[in-house]
């Protein structure tokens, strides 16, 4: 290896060094999360619900901001783990933690199994691909009544107490806990994947799949590992909806989930993994609040607001980004790959 081989080497790695470390605002925003159970007690089952929306995105985001993979039926795999957790609970161990791996595992071989149907054709192909699965699912499930309970949802799954210590509450603050404990982990995780080689091939895929494959880089083998590791979380996410409400019905896979979670995504942003929480507290509030002053038309103010961000332009909505430590370089990269690609 040359001399500028082994600079641009000590370069990247340096890079994905600086882009692996926490930054000051993630560690205000975690802190700020875990105040939450101390400051608002009150609104424990809605900081419940945020946290599994939120992991939910991060799951998204993992295919759509760093693979570019369009996806409709991405419910498949949240309802997949939620109906596992159930089943699993009824029928197996009670206890969560147990419950919410099978549940990702079993999620995550789904996305291993269908993940070829994403590896060709365009994003309108990819869009009715996982729309057509997310439905036939959910078909299965409607019509399995014995084992799933039919559109009546099923009943009688109990856990108990979380590694044996800690009992889910009418209040739902150790179910907050738990979810809380569960997405900082999980996000963890997917900041080191993106964060890594891995994750800089993937935006090469998604950059330009035909360049990345003539770099030695393997655009097949990526996106299923990559679909894989998002429908372990999604699973993982509708696993934890299963367990801190006690019940799950054919209402996990239905079309508004795929639907709600690209949402959030698109208010939130893509690529960044935190567009998804930020994404999921926003969305959240603004459903809870429209739904209160107007009942019954409250998505209408939803899909106004959808449409006002995409005629205004992200790019002006969320300059507040540039304030985070570490973005100004990130878009300082972007304008200098995009200028690269347009001068070649």
């Amino acid at each position: 290896m040359s001399g500028d081989d082994n600079t641009i080497t000590a370069r990247a790695t340096a890079q994905i060094k600086r882009s692996s470390r926490w930054q000051i605002w993630e560690i205000a925003l975690w802190a700020l999360a875990v105040a939450a159970i101390f400051v608002l007690p009150s609104k424990m089952l809605i900081l419940t619900e945020i946290a599994i929306l939120a992991l939910f995105a991060i799951s998204l985001d993992l295919i759509l901001g760093y693979a570019g993979i369009v996806s409709l039926g991405h419910a498949a795999f949240f309802g997949l783990g939620a109906y596992t957790a159930g089943l699993f609970a009824k029928h197996y161990i009670t206890e969560p933690v147990t419950g919410l791996v099978v549940a990702g595992i079993v999620s995550g071989a789904f996305g291993l199994a269908t993940s070829f149907l994403v590896l060709r054709g365009s994003d309108l192909t990819r869009l009715m691909t996982t729309f057509g699965v997310a439905m036939l699912l959910g078909e299965v499930v409607n019509q399995a009544a014995w084992l799933t309970g039919g559109a009546d949802g099923l009943s009688g799954v109990t856990f108990t107490p979380i590694l044996g210590f800690f009992e889910f509450d009418l209040w739902g603050r150790t179910g907050y806990i738990y979810c809380l404990v569960v997405i900082i982990v999980l996000t963890y995780v997917a900041r080191r994947i993106v964060n890594s080689p891995f994750g800089l091939s993937l935006k090469a895929i998604k950059r330009n799949p035909v360049r990345a494959s003539m770099l030695g880089i393997s655009p097949t083998r990526r996106i299923v590992v990559i679909y894989t590791i998002a429908a372990a979380y999604a699973g993982v996410a509708g696993a934890l909806l299963t367990q801190t409400t006690s019940f799950v019905s054919p209402d996990v896979l239905a079309f508004h989930r795929s639907a709600d979670v690209l949402l959030v995504l698109v208010i939130g942003g893509v690529g960044y993994l935190y567009g998804g929480i930020f994404g999921a507290v926003i969305f959240s509030i603004l459903r809870d609040w429209l739904s209160m002053i107007t009942p019954q038309y409250w998505m209408f103010w939803v899909g106004l607001i959808l449409i006002l961000i995409v005629l205004i332009g992200r790019e002006r909505i969320t300059r507040w980004q540039i304030l985070l430590p570490g973005s100004r370089a990130r878009m300082r990269r972007t304008k200098v790959g995009d200028a690269t690609e347009d001068s070649k």
